[in-house]
């Protein structure tokens, strides 16, 4: 069942999700080589606390880690080692809070240093493909409509769109209904509707859609090896549009984009 949330449980939700954004924009400039992923970790962590919040993933399902960092081939859930980043590298970090009894979860990824432009434009496309889907994200449209974007224009550029992973509903849970499938087909799934709030979350690779489950039960990868792009922002539908909770603009500033 969708629980749909009113301003007021959308004013905390906002919150939550800036905890986030602004956890992304303080490790953003430590993304560099040299630097480990178990060293963003920690201070992801006393920052969310610092905010009157607490890790949103740490302990849930039990994840060990307050962030979830997937390097090049690993799509989503890689967990954070003392693997130092290598120039070239492309980074997704995946962050959530709980603040007030509601979450806020987003990622974006980064890239390390000197970047292959093929690697480069796989990170514009998905960023793209985000901003798409979340304009689908109106009353007159349906869930499947925002996939349908995401679908068309990652296959365009000839990309694989992930089917095993998908975004999801929000709120005093970290995965709510619905599910958000970055395919499907227009006009289809559920109604979309005003207090809606949702994570939109392409996960895109550079060839096939497939991808396998490692050892760690965790880190989920391409099934051919090639890099994988992911990004996501938490959306509420407000007055029958979409409304961005999150922000990139921390991270934007962090790195003077």
């Amino acid at each position: 069942m969708i629980k749909y949330k009113t301003s007021e449980e959308i004013a905390i939700m906002r919150e939550a999700a800036q905890i986030v954004s602004r956890t992304l924009g303080l490790i953003a400039k430590d993304i560099i080589p040299g630097n480990t992923p178990r060293q963003l970790d920690r201070k992801a962590e006393e920052y969310i606390r610092s905010q009157d919040a607490v890790p949103g993933f740490l302990g849930l399902y039990g994840c060990p880690s307050t962030l979830l960092i997937s390097i090049n081939e690993q799509v989503v859930h890689g967990l954070p080692t003392d693997r130092a980043f290598q120039d070239g590298d492309v980074v997704s970090v995946d962050c959530g809070s709980l603040y007030k009894g509601y979450y806020g979860d987003h990622a974006y990824t980064f890239e390390v240093g000197e970047v292959k432009p093929e690697v480069q434009q796989l990170l514009k496309v998905t960023k793209e493909c985000l901003y798409l889907g979340i304009e689908q994200c109106t009353v007159s449209n349906r869930i499947e409509d925002i996939g349908w974007a995401i679908q068309c224009h990652a296959e365009k550029h000839g990309y694989g769109v992930v089917r095993d992973l998908v975004g999801h509903g929000l709120g005093k849970s970290l995965h709510e209904e619905p599910q958000v499938p970055n395919y499907g087909k227009r006009g289809r799934g559920k109604k979309i509707q005003n207090g809606l709030t949702i994570a939109i979350e392409p996960m895109i690779n550079m060839g096939t859609e497939r991808v396998i489950t490692l050892e760690d039960k965790w880190t989920i990868v391409t099934a051919d090896g090639k890099p994988s792009a992911h990004f996501e922002h938490n959306i509420a539908v407000v007055d029958g549009q979409p409304v961005i909770l999150s922000t990139f603009d921390y991270i934007y500033e962090a790195l003077k984009k």
